[in-house]
């Protein structure tokens, strides 16, 4: 989504190389006043490009994809003590092990403090029963229309209860600041990935402990489950991490049932929630290849894609990329690097499925470099079964990474499938522009109806996710740039014909400092149950407003508190970002601390529920 890029800053300044490895660091993290990884180089890109860059960005052995494809762990022995010791003498520890998180994805975890056998508060040995058998929040959307909206029934939370929420638990993710990954509930357990490279099963009442699995980077896709496979049979929970590596893990014992990779381009990775869908698993690869590269990396070669897996055996059926043609060398740069294109069109949101057109619809990023490609900001279908683009609607045209003029208007919310009052249905797409469209599915995503509801930026519009019922569709905005005065707020739109039924906008908070740790964007993606819907800031408030209205109904202030968890681990309160809450059996899941772009990391996991 947000990614690095010669741009004009809000003054209209030219920004320089230097400033934009700065900003990239800050971005993952590394930098800033609060970081991802805790205390790290101020300059971790740059350090890497002037140390590192200019013999494993030129094909030396391992070249960057070979070092993304290791351990942290391993590439910190190799500069603290291996056989980079000589070469890393000038580089400190800190920044050594900042390189180390910067190229592998996950902090260093030397001692395995993340492992679920070092907590406390282990569960114990009850069976799991069928998830499918109680309410449950699975995948992303919590059905395959992505509408994230859960029905009474399954919410066992009313409109009334809200204001009544309090909370009942916390857990503190180890040896992680930043806290991404959407929880999902099954069968009364809790499962959910964090940036320490674990998946944990909880359980959903107390937030104790069944196990963990350490994956080889960050996991920050929320997990789907599905019906039982291998053998013996056993229910299976899918998730990504942001190598671009695929788990089929068993929900009861959390090993292995099969693994795959899928994008081997370097930067490739997996953001979004796999979707399940008759017996197929489908795998959306996004990347931030763009992102902090040095002047000896060969950029852009990655195209988004989705994949498709036989869900039981792991094996691939088919992959279709969102830009056809294969990247070609484009132009050398000063230091005689090779430039390619056309590249880009990455897949942040998880697949939609519409099973009577036989389609599954995705939103898709803008260009990495020229020439610019249609299906680049774009709703593309494809076919479930074939993995053939039946066809493609683009919304922003000419945004290619590599111009001073490109918006940087990413899809990265998924499309929301609703049926209309009228028996047609209706394709919902919001966008980082700050526009909200309904689109025609019977019509290769014809234009029905456009409502403005953000001015839109890098960091604008819809960053993550809105909501629908039956009838209105739920749209955040974010807009952070506009400053604390002008950010952030919540449209509710008709689904039948775009038109406002209210917008609301957060109070404008107190603080003047730092635009990043001020600012209300709501860029978390939205939930909503009947008569409320959930939506967090960056600031660190969630809210539940009423869908009547939109008044307030319930707020809790997350930002900068420290929470007593039940693994007994240190755990602080930051940004509400990415992933939204899910709902289930009269308890709400969310985590507090994505720390994106400059928003203030933590690393809990706070779980509210009704007296």
């Amino acid at each position: 989504m947000l990614r690095v890029k010669p741009q004009r800053s809000m003054r209209g300044r030219l920004m320089t190389t230097s400033t934009i490895r700065v900003i990239f660091a800050v971005m993952v993290g590394l930098v800033g006043p609060s970081t991802m990884w805790g205390q790290a180089s101020p300059a971790i890109v740059h350090t890497f490009s002037l140390n590192c860059s200019k013999c494993h960005d030129a094909h030396s052995t391992p070249d960057r994809a070979a070092l993304m494809r290791m351990t942290p762990e391993a590439i910190y022995d190799s500069l603290a003590s291996g056989k980079m010791a000589t070469y890393a003498k000038t580089i400190s520890d800190t920044e050594k092990k900042a390189i180390a998180e910067f190229l592998s994805g996950r902090p260093v975890d030397v001692q395995k403090i993340g492992d679920a056998a070092n907590m406390k508060n282990h569960c114990g040995n009850e069976p799991l029963v069928d998830p499918f058998s109680k309410p449950m929040w699975n995948g992303w959307g919590a059905d395959m229309t992505n509408s994230r909206f859960q029905p009474a029934s399954a919410a066992g939370l009313s409109a009334e209860q809200v204001p009544k929420l309090t909370l009942k638990w916390a857990f503190g993710f180890p040896n992680a600041t930043s806290a991404y990954g959407q929880p999902t509930v099954a069968g009364g357990r809790l499962y959910v990935g964090s940036n320490n490279g674990y998946v944990y099963a909880l359980n959903a009442e107390n937030g104790c402990v069944y196990w963990s699995f350490e994956a080889k980077a960050s996991v920050r896709s929320a997990i789907s489950i599905g019906p039982p496979i291998s053998n013996p049979p056993q229910y299976a929970l899918y998730v990504g991490d942001v190598k671009a590596n695929v788990y089929a893990l068993s929900a009861v014992t959390g090993k292995i049932l099969w693994t795959q990779n899928a994008d081997a381009t370097p930067g490739a990775r997996i953001t979004a929630a796999p979707t399940l869908f008759a017996g197929h698993l489908y795998v959306a690869v996004s990347s931030w290849e763009a992102m902090g590269r040095g002047q000896d990396y060969e950029c852009c070669k990655f195209r988004g894609s989705v994949v498709a897996y036989d869900a039981a055996t792991g094996m691939q059926l088919w992959r279709t990329y969102t830009i056809a043609a294969v990247p070609q060398r484009l132009k050398t740069s000063k230091g005689s690097v090779t430039q390619w294109g056309p590249s880009g069109g990455a897949v942040w949101n998880s697949p939609t499925v519409d099973e009577k057109r036989r389609l599954i619809y995705v939103g898709t990023g803008d260009s990495y470099t020229s020439p610019p490609v249609n299906t680049t900001d774009a709703i593309i279908a494809i076919n479930l079964d074939t993995g053939k683009l039946v066809w493609s609607r683009q919304l922003v045209d000419k945004d290619v990474g590599d111009t001073s003029e490109a918006p940087d208007f990413d899809i990265g919310s998924s499309v929301i499938l609703r049926k209309l009052g009228d028996g047609h249905d209706i394709l919902v797409v919001s966008q980082k522009s700050g526009t909200a469209y309904g689109l025609d599915p019977d019509h290769e995503g014809k234009p029905v109806w456009k409502q403005e509801t953000g001015q839109g930026s890098r960091r604008g519009g819809t960053m993550w996710g809105s909501a629908a019922d039956d009838n209105t569709a739920y749209i955040p905005n974010v807009d952070t740039q506009a400053g604390p005065a002008e950010s952030g707020g919540l449209s509710a739109v008709r689904l039948d014909n775009g038109a406002k039924a209210w917008h609301v906008v957060p109070p404008i908070p107190n603080c003047r400092e730092k635009v990043e740790s001020c600012v209300p964007g709501q860029s978390a993606a939205v939930t909503v149950i009947p008569g409320a819907v959930f939506s967090g800031t960056t600031n660190g408030i969630l809210r539940a407003y009423s869908t009547v209205d939109g008044h307030v109904l319930w707020e809790f202030d997350a930002m900068g508190k420290s929470f007593s968890t039940v693994n007994g681990v240190d755990a602080r309160g930051g940004s509400f970002n990415g992933p939204g809450p899910t709902v289930v059996s009269g308890m709400l899941f969310v985590n507090s601390g994505y720390g994106y772009g400059g928003d203030i990391p933590g690393n809990v996991l706070l779980a509210f529920g009704v007296d």
